[in-house]
This record gives structure tokens, C-alpha cells and sequence, in this order.
């Protein structure tokens, strides 16, 4: 992936195979942000806590990353990747819908 996709986000086709292969959507955005609106099934783990919620998962599961702009779930993506983590940055969370 290129770099303006990593930060900003995926294609929505390439979002779509990804939650058709199972993916889970990890939404990085603030608890009263996430409750403002979010993904159907998604699961809010801020960015702040993104580096232990990755300590309990398995690295086997893809994970998409969403958040307001593309900027934390970007963050979030490249701390995954360097984890050896199978994820992909959604961008805002209105792409995944």
C-alpha cells in the first residue's frame, strides 16, 4: 500500500474483501466520538490504547482501523504492522459503513 493509503485509508473494495474474509473493525476514535456515531459490530479501542489492546489478540485475525479522518487509524495501522499484524487503515470510519 502506498503511503497516502496507509495514512488516509483503503479502497472500498479492498475494505469490502476484507470484511468478507472476516475482518474485525477496530474504531481508534475518543469513547464519546465513537458514541456520536460509528460501524454496525465495530469495537472502539482508542489510539491511546491500541498498543496493549494488541498484546490480547491474534495476529492471525485482519483488523481494519478506522477513526474521523484517516490520521489515528493511520497511526494505528503502522504500530500493527510493526507488531506483525494483518491490518488495513479504513480511514474514516464512514468508509467501512
Amino acid at each position: 500500500m502506498g503511503f497516502l493509503t496507509n495514512l488516509f485509508g483503503g479502497s472500498a473494495d479492498t475494505i469490502k474483501e476484507a470484511l468478507q474474509a472476516g475482518a474485525i473493525v477496530i474504531d481508534v476514535r475518543s469513547p464519546s466520538e465513537f458514541s456520536g456515531g460509528h460501524v454496525k459490530g465495530s469495537t472502539n479501542v482508542p489510539l491511546q490504547e491500541v498498543g496493549s489492546w494488541l498484546q490480547n489478540q491474534d495476529k492471525a485475525q485482519q483488523i481494519i482501523f478506522c477513526c474521523a479522518s484517516g490520521g489515528r487509524s493511520g497511526s494505528a495501522t503502522s504500530t500493527a504492522k510493526k507488531a506483525g499484524f494483518n491490518v488495513l487503515n479504513a480511514g474514516p470510519w464512514t468508509n467501512v459503513r
